[in-house]
């Protein structure tokens, strides 16, 4: 046992270097003979808990306002002055580890990314590192402190997310032009941002001995079973088999709306003019009807959820100074997730819901496995885990299931959902290309980088016109945090969104038995590599354009199955007249 150690992460004072320094010293003093590494690596996960737990507790309570002062400096001195002196400690004590030639097999996973860590770390680069966490959190402050004067109100941009949907042409395009005003306001801002932090990130891979700062993070990472190339190669295969899915999409869409070409403003409407989805009025009734419908998919799933309410575990409404986006935050010492979002009242909300609810089950189901390391698994097999849940949920959205809708409304909603799968496949593959190249460029300009993400963007996001529009075109990459952020997270959303449709497909014929692959899968945690992860899932890990042709195929097909029920049930409401050609 280490002496003293806080029962509890608030315990703990994150915020001085010198309330935790004794732990990593009593344990990096200690005598580690063969017999002693089990109950030595017992307590070393144990304050990694509470260490984590306590960051973790940092970070959200910043970014659940991130205009508050005493947040901001409590989160900052973390990153600046302790975190980093946590990751050298720790670092020592890998280093130890790795010494001693222990090994086990439910553990080789952790080990290899221990000696990855062990490889990749230089001290010149722990303050870099801290720094561009910092820098991170600026891009939250500048996007969540964004405001626009819209029908009547100071609104945030997430909150004309209702307005982009309205069937009034009018209104969606004034809500589109709003937004993307907004944005173009803090552009030099944000390209100057990136600029910081792609110096930062050039020279923490050149001090670790890399050229290329893709190299760096790959192994960083821990991406041991695909390769850049791999990823390359899945993006040809989008380009192959998913572009023209989207590009028939687009097309039908289009026709439907009554218009020549869709326009920017045109892409999250309801095709047939109905009015935007409204499955709830504020966020308790967003998470009861949530609980129901995982009372539908397994007991075990919805009594986890419902921990999530009674323990206060829930941040899921919209306000200003509130970070953007939405994410599921793991409370290791206690075994507990933490879901937060930005709800506004729409069906995306629903979805983002139900996959951080996925996120917040892989916690629960891991929780058995005994040392920290254990439960990290893979972010590829994280989100098959969260996304696999949006897609098991679906048969269960309407009303009468315990959910949100009408039947025609989950019908509407079930469409809307498998069209945004065959949309974000294409802009997935945007991104990380986007990504490799501006690594593979380190001269580039803020010129040639626009024109990167450009040509890019056209080449795989098709099906609008965006005439007149270049400038926000241009500069759509700025939207995406990850780049900021988590440079080079974001392939593994379009790895997991193959491997949860594979998941989906099995349940089609067997939901029990899928739905008991799935948790079975979860319970693995990190132990195991990627690939054996995706076939205890019942998936397969593939990059091959005829793996994603077949996918996109059973979308493709289930999609006409619901449009006919739709057109079957008189909810589509269509009526392309009442749209006037662009």
């Amino acid at each position: 046992m280490i002496p003293n150690l806080p029962p509890t992460a608030a315990d703990l004072d994150l915020t001085r270097w010198e309330a935790i320094a004794p732990y990593f010293e009593a344990l990096e003093a200690r005598a580690l003979p063969p017999e002693a590494v089990g109950d030595w690596l017992a307590d070393w996960s144990r304050l990694t808990e509470l260490v984590g737990e306590g960051a973790a507790l940092l970070s959200i309570a910043y970014s659940q306002d991130t205009e508050d002062p005493a947040r901001k400096a409590a989160y900052l001195q973390y990153v600046r002055e302790v975190g980093p002196r946590v990751r050298t400690a720790d670092q020592r004590l890998k280093e130890r580890l790795l010494e001693t030639g222990w090994a086990a097999d439910d553990l080789e996973t952790t080990l290899q990314q221990f000696r990855a860590d062990v490889d990749l770390f230089r001290a010149d680069n722990v303050a870099l590192l801290a720094e561009e966490q910092a820098l991170g959190a600026r891009y939250s402050e500048i996007i969540g402190a964004l405001t626009v004067d819209f029908d009547g109100a100071e609104r945030t941009l997430a909150q004309l997310a209702p307005y982009r949907a309205s069937p009034d042409r009018a209104v969606r395009e004034a809500a589109w032009h709003a937004g993307t005003e907004r944005m173009q306001d803090v552009r030099e801002a944000l390209d100057g941002l990136f600029d910081e932090l792609f110096e930062l990130r050039r020279r923490i891979a050149a001090n670790a001995g890399y050229a290329d700062y893709r190299d760096y993070k790959w192994r960083q990472l821990g991406r041991f079973d695909y390769t850049p190339a791999d990823a390359e190669r899945f993006g040809d295969a989008i380009l192959e088999a998913v572009v023209p899915a989207l590009e028939r999409q687009s097309r039908r869409r289009a026709e439907l709306l009554g218009l020549a070409a869709l326009r920017p403003w045109d892409l999250d409407v309801d095709p047939y003019g109905q009015a935007p989805l409204e499955p709830f009025q504020d966020v308790e009734e967003l998470a009861a009807a949530s609980e129901r419908i995982f009372e539908r998919v397994d007991g075990e799933l919805a009594a986890m959820f419902r921990t999530l309410r009674s323990e206060d575990l829930l941040d899921l409404d919209n306000r200003k100074g509130k970070a953007p986006g939405g994410y599921c935050a793991t409370l290791a010492a206690r075994g507990r997730p933490f879901i937060f979002m930005n709800a506004v009242g729409t069906d995306e909300n629903v979805r983002t819901l139900l996959h951080e609810a996925g996120h917040a089950f892989h916690v629960f189901e891991r929780n058995g496995l005994p040392l920290v390391w254990q439960r990290r698994s893979p972010m590829e097999f994280s989100e098959v885990a969260s996304m696999s849940m949006e897609l098991l949920t679906t048969p269960f959205l309407e009303r009468a299931e315990g959910g949100f809708y009408s039947r025609p409304e989950a019908l509407r909603a079930r469409i809307g959902h498998l069209e945004r799968v065959i949309s974000f496949l294409p802009y997935m593959a945007t991104v990380d290309a986007f990504q490799h190249w501006l690594y593979a460029h380190p001269d580039h300009d803020q010129a040639a980088r626009d024109a990167v993400w450009l040509r890019l963007h056209e080449r795989f996001v098709v099906g609008a016109d965006w005439r007149g529009h270049e400038a926000a075109r241009e500069s759509l990459w700025q939207h995406k945090l990850h780049i900021f952020q988590v440079p080079f997270y974001y392939i593994e959303y379009g790895i997991a969104q193959l491997g949860a449709l594979q998941v989906w497909r099995n349940s089609l014929a067997d939901a029990p038995g899928a739905l008991a692959d799935y948790r079975r899968a979860l319970a693995l945690g990190g132990t195991r590599p990627l690939p054996q992860l995706f076939e205890a899932a019942g998936a397969r890990l593939a990059f091959d354009a005829p793996v994603v042709a077949e996918i996109v195929a059973l979308v493709e097909g289930e999609l006409d199955q619901l449009r006919a029920a739709l057109d079957a049930s008189g909810g589509n409401g269509a009526d392309p007249s009442r749209h006037a050609a662009d």
